[in-house]
């Protein structure tokens, strides 16, 4: 019987539990600190345990890894370089699906060294993203083509019946983490140049972006780009982009709620009754006039603009007290947001993934290739995004465990034997990429950052 420890039980780890329980050579511990929504998900199912558990306890996660065959952590990704730690020291593979640490690249020769594979970004995005284009990449390759300009685009936000909110967005996965990642800074390739981008000024470039039968969305840019050059063996390309989609009017309000202050992360006590207004007002220069009016001022918007009205909305301009007594502004905004964009019972999530090929071949004719995936949750069942980031993870620990993967050290599923398998799979179960080739095309790609 092959010993599998998960590590977590948030919004994405349904899809994969089940997937690892129809194994019937499977057992599945479930280490978390949220006991009863595992236990909710595990069931009475004899093969699966639940056991409480902080990570910051070294001793007790030693043990529990020791004891496993292969490890999936589902927590967020600063823990995620201990958790690598204690695996190379116990000769265990583990699987996540958040972007490779700095702290979790160094381990690779110790990894290696140990037998150990440490397969990370095996999620959505990242995961599907970099699988599925490096799979057409290869493709393109094999037909003597060269990629002149690559985009990949990825975004979840709620279906058209759940989207009830003037935000256009709900929480499908982390909620601290869905604010965290508008501190990044990014960068990517145009034209041959690279463009660099400093987080406070992210969500100042964006893009109206269109995705075929599915209506015009906004793009900015995810992270550093160029890190995945090498990767997708794509060296020599003139433009290279990642970007996250999102509908129209979240750029321009997570510009505002940045040039406020609301994405600072350092912690700091609130004393009783500080209302969400205060919290606001701390950059703005004083004034008499109405806060609508200074927030307006200082941000560069219209009183009467959706941004405006977004904010207002989200009470974050009102004399509500905060509940908060020691916590850092972009936590007072992201616990503020989650109780009011959490999906309702019977909601659909909707996930979005389009790859955009430039394409020249021998010949000098060009191609341009879309590909697009289009998922959308189940009511009353699981949501696209848990499905899309957590049955990636779950194939690749299944095909570690029978032996399918056979590379080991730090890596990223850009490998033959892990993404021909894991893709063959996730299509096999309505996951899957659809492409859309236009020969000799002109001019650069429409609504394209790279163009």
């Amino acid at each position: 019987m092959k010993e599998i420890l998960i590590l977590g039980a948030g919004l994405v780890a349904r899809p994969l539990l089940r997937y690892l329980l129809t194994q019937y050579d499977y057992r599945l511990t479930v280490a978390t600190l949220d006991v009863p929504r595992a236990r909710q998900l595990v069931g009475p199912h004899p093969r699966g345990n639940v056991v409480e558990l902080d990570v910051a306890d070294a001793q007790a996660t030693e043990r529990l890894v020791a004891a496993s065959d292969v490890v999936v952590s589902l927590l967020p990704a600063p823990m995620n370089p201990s958790i690598a730690r204690i695996c190379i020291r116990h000769h265990k593979h583990l699987v996540n699906t958040s972007y490779v640490a700095p702290e979790i690249a160094a381990l690779d020769e110790e990894a290696r060294r140990a037998d150990v594979l440490l397969l990370c970004e095996i999620g959505l995005d990242p995961g599907i993203d970099h699988m599925s284009a490096v799979q057409i990449i290869d493709h393109i390759r094999g037909l003597g083509g060269t990629v002149t300009e690559f985009s990949s685009c990825c975004g979840g936000f709620p279906a058209q019946d759940a989207n009830t909110n003037p935000w256009g967005y709900k929480f499908s996965w982390s909620p601290r983490a869905v604010m965290l990642a508008g501190r990044n800074p990014a960068r990517y390739l145009r034209g041959g140049q690279v463009v660099e981008i400093p987080g406070p000024q992210l969500f100042a470039h964006s893009w109206p972006y269109e995705v075929e039968e599915q209506g015009v969305f906004e793009v900015y840019p995810n992270r550093d780009s160029l890190k995945y050059v090498a990767p997708y063996d794509l060296e020599g390309v003139q433009g290279m982009f990642r970007g996250t989609l999102r509908y129209p009017g979240w750029c321009a309000t997570m510009k505002a709620a940045a040039d406020l202050g609301l994405f600072e992360i350092d912690e700091q006590e609130w004393s009783q009754g500080t209302t969400y207004a205060q919290v606001l007002c701390r950059r703005l220069p004083a004034s008499n006039a109405p806060l609508p009016h200074r927030v307006a001022a200082f941000t560069g918007t219209a009183p009467d603009s959706e941004v405006l009205a977004r904010l207002e909305w989200a009470g974050l301009l009102s004399d509500r007290p905060i509940p908060e007594r020691r916590a850092s502004p972009l936590d007072i905004f992201g616990n503020r947001l989650m109780r009011l964009m959490m999906y309702q019972p019977g909601e659909r999530d909707k996930v979005m993934l389009q790859h955009v090929f430039t394409v020249t071949y021998p010949d000098h004719s060009r191609e341009e290739i879309r590909s697009t995936m289009v998922e959308t949750g189940e009511p009353w069942g699981d949501t696209a995004m848990a499905r899309t980031v957590s049955l990636p993870a779950a194939i690749a620990a299944r095909l570690i465990l029978n032996g399918g993967i056979t590379i080991r050290g730090v890596q990223i599923p850009i490998w033959r034997e892990i993404y021909e398998p894991v893709l063959t799979e996730l299509a096999d179960r309505g996951v899957s990429m659809h492409e859309h080739h236009i020969k000799s095309f002109r001019g650069p790609l429409d609504a394209s950052p790279l163009g």
